[in-house]
């Protein structure tokens, strides 16, 4: 078992003031693999401490330093792909060629993209030819606490630690207890490349105490958090009382609206985006909504490919899906499973337990409900596990007004051959983002929701931007 019991602060790896310890579950086979110490409100005020002393020299930093910085880690990173990739295996189940390849590539991909943007960004312009006089500053926001989930670990923490590190922000890191093990690994790299002291923090802990200490820490200045609407909502709150900047990347219930004339491969792919990551994505496409004249069709075409669905220990090479996080996010995970049931819900695939031959590990049956509403809880829900709801629909507009009948508003999805109905559809659906036809997003779009999918946006330049503070100068020369 791995001993990951200290923590990353002020430029080194130094042991905690708290002994509150708990294991790291490989969820593949309930075994402990790692045991991290869970921070106490000392280790946040010291991580919070080495970042508020080391702002005052790195929010004056040079775009070149930065940059110069950034790259290195960019060439370490890819050194450490593979540790990083078994790491994602280990800790979340993410099957070994989609842990390294997804896991694994799109944190590179971030680091990359932000590179990119870093050297374009102008930090000071004219406000314009209108007012020669006038200049506009953009400024790092300060002391920011990151909160990340655990299910794209490397995903979300690049998404966070490197527009704040290219905005001139120093950090204090809190990856999901979880799933660390990813996490601490960039803290070596970082730790590698030389960073200056203070500028990247990490302590592992979980919401109620170091989530609660971090957040409502009067020294920190900004708050970015991605995972679940209720935790978004706390952590709203003790932003409130004194202002602190928040960045919230919450959940979705994404539809995918199906017509008569999309793609013959539009019905499996959108159950493969749905499955993939054991259903663990917020951003997945968990409502599928499928033209009455092709909704028998495509149930058959549903039920066919989710039957041969694979499932299997992540460890193995190849294209299947591994088992949920954690024991509680399995059971809950069966809980709705069983309500889709007892609603009415018609069980076309999956099911309840787990699949044959695997009765060790939080691994899911990928289950089809068809014939749902959108009142049934297993709609309006984010599930966050492999489980697609089947709603019938008639017309254009029927499918616009299921769309945003949710409290949710992340990622919507049209399938369609008809470039006007695309268009149409896509001005209409209340999402921050719509994937049209299998595009996908790409990595430096705008990531982000409307209503209870969040507030702000992550990735290229509007993810930097998310990081600083805009200042007006008048009398400028």
């Amino acid at each position: 078992m791995l001993d990951k019991k200290n923590f990353y602060i002020n430029g080194q790896w130094i042991k905690p003031n708290s002994s509150d310890e708990i294991n790291v579950i490989d969820p593949a086979t309930e075994d402990n693999c790692a045991v991290i110490t869970l921070a106490n409100k000392a280790d946040v005020d010291m991580a919070v401490k080495a970042a508020k002393n080391a702002y005052e020299s790195w929010a004056f930093s040079s775009k070149d330093e930065r940059i110069g910085l950034l790259e290195k880690l960019y060439e370490n990173y890819k050194k450490r792909w593979p540790d990083i990739a078994e790491a994602i295996t280990l800790e979340m189940g993410a099957p070994k060629d989609f842990a390294s390849k997804l896991q694994t590539g799109t944190g590179a991909s971030h680091i990359k993209s932000f590179i990119r943007y870093l050297k374009n960004f102008e930090f000071e312009k004219p406000l314009g030819e209108h007012a020669p006089n006038q200049r506009l500053i953009y400024e790092p926001k300060g002391v920011c606490a990151l909160i990340t989930p655990w299910n794209w670990p490397m995903n979300q923490v690049c998404l966070k630690v490197m527009p704040a590190i290219a905005s001139g922000c120093t950090m204090v890191l809190k990856p999901s207890e979880l799933a660390p093990l990813s996490s601490m690994i960039l803290a070596e790299i970082i730790h590698e490349v030389k960073f200056p002291k203070g500028v990247f923090n990490l302590i592992n802990g979980d919401g109620d105490t170091t989530g609660d200490a971090l957040t409502s820490h009067p020294d920190i200045n900004m708050i970015s958090f991605t995972g679940s609407t209720r935790a978004g909502a706390l952590i709203s709150q003790n932003a409130a009382k004194d202002f602190k900047r928040v960045s919230l990347e919450l959940g979705g219930k994404g539809a995918n609206i199906i017509f008569k004339d999309a793609d013959p491969e539009a019905v499996e792919r959108g159950a493969l985006r749905c499955f993939r990551n054991s259903g663990q994505s917020c951003n997945a496409p968990t409502r599928m909504l499928v033209e009455k004249s092709m909704y028998d069709d495509a149930i058959e075409r549903l039920k066919k490919y989710t039957e041969n669905f694979e499932v299997a220990d992540p460890k193995k090479e190849g294209e299947h899906i591994g088992p949920v996080i954690s024991e509680t996010q399995y059971n809950k995970i069966q809980t709705l499973i069983q309500k889709g049931i007892d609603e009415g819900a018609q069980l076309i695939a999956g099911g309840t337990g787990k699949p044959e031959g695997l009765d060790k590990g939080y691994f899911v049956k990928p289950t089809v409900f068809a014939d749902v509403n959108n009142d049934m809880e297993v709609a309006r829900t984010e599930i966050f596990g492999p489980v697609l709801s089947v709603i019938p629909f008639e017309t254009e507009e029927d499918a616009i007004k299921i769309a945003n009948d949710t409290s949710y508003g992340l990622t919507n999805y049209i399938q369609t051959q008809d470039p006007e109905k695309v268009k149409r559809v896509a001005r209409k659906l209340r999402s921050g983002m719509v994937d049209v036809n299998g595009a996908g997003i790409a990595v430096d779009a705008p990531f982000g929701g409307f209503k209870h999918s969040g507030i702000g946006r992550e990735a290229g330049e509007h993810g930097l931007e998310e990081f600083l503070e805009v200042k007006a100068v008048g009398g400028w020369s």
